[in-house]
């Protein structure tokens, strides 16, 4: 076992991308399989414990977020001992293919989501389409979804500009409506941040009485890499497992990003646009105490400045 370990824990870092991928897969087939899925997706399968988590990734994604550039469920197989199947494409594919479709049902009728206690589902944007859409091949999953397109059919989601190059691929076959595909789940998670206009957009489309949609308030387009930056992934992906994940406790645990200075300046932002100096200068005060933010501290000497111009009336300072 230590020798597997050892193969998974070896990083793949300042690789070419042909030596990267194949490298990648050398490291699964240590423990596991590998699946060429035509040309731009892959699957790799580490088979370890009895909980199963099903990541889609994209290969940009991969070797930007990790700092192995391993799939991120490698942590959770490194730490918890989990099995794990990551779909992987080159690019923003939504994993609309054929071959991705029949590498499906071929481990529909093998029985292999069967095989474990528990089975999660996890991805990001196009990823998390994709964490939906694929979720009703093991009914009884749970499922975590980062800011994920319910369609990309311009027929249902014609206000969504950003993806333009995507209105001619079909979303209306086999897993093609994503928030249909969860009825099966045992219970879903959608995340976005309720200032991303067309994140919230699709969010509502997911409105089912097993979905749970968290916000994410002042997080902005990538949470996925917010949640690595805070190290909540691993978390959130454990509570879900356990059948722990709640309103209550995601939101306990994202009062990390108290410490996060992404957040912390995105809720400056707002509280400027809104013409809130009073708050801003709080805000401004608490956090430069407890981190060293240079553009806080600027933001600060300047509302300082403008209360000592009568401006606006500053909070009281605080004795220490």
């Amino acid at each position: 076992m230590k020798d597997i370990e050892s193969a998974l824990d070896q990083p793949l870092v300042n690789l070419r991308p042909r030596v990267w991928k194949a490298r990648l897969l050398d490291q699964v087939r240590t423990e596991g399989e590998a699946y060429e899925l035509g040309q731009r997706h892959f699957a790799t399968l580490v088979n370890r414990g009895p909980t199963l988590l099903v990541s889609f990734e994209t290969i940009q994604g991969i070797r930007t977020l990790s700092d192995s550039q391993q799939p991120l469920g490698f942590e959770m197989v490194r730490k918890k001992s989990w099995s794990h199947l990551c779909l992987i494409s080159n690019g923003d594919t939504w994993f609309r293919d054929d071959e991705v479709y029949a590498f499906f049902d071929r481990l529909i009728d093998d029985g292999i989501f069967e095989g474990y206690d528990k089975v999660v589902f996890y991805g990001a944007g196009s990823c998390g389409y994709a964490a939906a859409a694929f979720s009703v091949a093991a009914p009884g999953a749970s499922v975590i979804a980062l800011q994920p397109q319910a369609t990309l059919d311009p027929r249902m989601t014609e206000w969504d500009d950003r993806f333009t190059e995507m209105r001619r691929t079909a979303f209306d076959d086999r897993f093609g409506y994503a928030p249909d595909m969860l009825d099966a789940a045992d219970r879903a998670f959608v995340l976005y941040d309720p200032g991303q206009r067309l994140d919230t957009m699709h969010a509502t489309l997911f409105a089912r009485p097993n979905v749970t949609r968290l916000r994410m308030r002042h997080m902005g387009s990538e949470l996925q890499a917010r949640l690595i930056e805070m190290r909540l992934l691993p978390r959130l992906l454990t509570l879900a497992a356990e059948d722990m994940l709640t309103e209550g406790e995601f939101y306990r645990m994202l009062r990390a990003r108290r410490a996060s200075s992404h957040y912390l300046l995105m809720l400056r932002n707002h509280l400027e646009h809104h013409e809130r100096p009073y708050l801003e200068t709080l805000l401004c005060r608490n956090a430069i105490a407890r981190l060293p933010i240079r553009r806080l501290q600027r933001r600060l000497e300047q509302l300082q400045q403008l209360a000592a111009e009568g401006a606006f009336r500053p909070p009281p300072d605080v004795p220490t």
